[in-house]
């Protein structure tokens, strides 16, 4: 079964960090490009960024570009996103998913393969 499990979800202050992972099980995830979304109460899902299999290319959303940080590890099956400058409208549900897609970021529609998410809040 072709899973994904996202960790590193919790409340933290404005200003603050965290380094969210999306661990792979049941498949590997070189061959998949991986993207990240974010959804609050009483919005869209939100696309935040995408990482292709080399790592060459990564997409961010305007409102996250020189904060957050997409990376990938091949060898742990796991895809980080370091997110720093935390704000308030940062807090979402974020969830991860993957594509068997080779040299670019794929459309929402092309994921075939979701996480069940991990709660950010982001407050004083």
């Amino acid at each position: 079964q072709l899973q994904l499990v996202e960790s590193g979800g919790g409340l933290v202050q404005p200003g603050g960090s965290l380094r969210l992972s999306c661990a792979a099980s049941g498949f590997t995830l070189d061959y998949y490009a991986i993207g990240w979304f974010r959804q609050a109460p009483g919005k869209e899902r939100e696309g935040v960024t995408c990482i292709i299999r080399s790592g060459d290319t990564t997409n961010y959303a305007d409102s996250v570009k020189g904060r957050f940080t997409v990376s990938r590890d091949n060898a742990k099956n796991t895809v980080y996103l370091q997110m720093n400058s935390l704000k308030p409208e940062d807090t979402a549900v974020y969830s991860c998913a993957a594509a068997p897609m080779w040299g670019r970021c794929p459309k929402p529609t092309e994921y075939s393969v979701w996480g069940q998410g991990t709660q950010v809040t982001v407050s004083s």
